[in-house]
């Protein structure tokens, strides 16, 4: 973890990315990825001289038995704003236009929705 937020800290250092005031939303999909970066960025917070809030956001795509309850419960332990915006990207890209690659069109609408939240 120490790299992990060496990394982040050199990154803001370098190229300015967190200014004082931001409101940083991070994607989390439930994978190791999205979880370690909103990890790297709390402990960051602590100790950083730029000033910043932090939520992590999930848009889940509409499917069954999709369970958050252990991403929930991590997030909540790490003390981050959590909001679970339901949506039903997986029921038009599959059953309504029965994509066959349905990839591009899923992260573009998952973009798509993140600018209007």
């Amino acid at each position: 973890m120490r790299r992990i937020v060496g990394a982040i800290r050199k990154a803001v250092e370098e190229f300015n990315l967190i200014e004082d005031g931001d409101k940083i939303a991070v994607g989390v999909s439930g994978g190791k990825d999205s979880l370690i970066l909103l990890y790297g960025l709390k402990i960051f917070q602590r100790f950083s001289p730029v000033k910043y809030e932090l939520e992590a956001i999930t848009l889940t795509l509409g499917f069954e038995n999709f369970d958050l309850s252990e991403v929930k419960k991590f997030i909540e332990e790490i003390g981050v704003p959590y909001t679970i915006k339901e949506t039903q990207i997986g029921k038009i890209i599959f059953d309504i236009r029965k994509e066959k690659n349905p990839c591009s069109l899923c992260a573009r609408m998952r973009r798509g929705l993140c600018t209007i939240l």
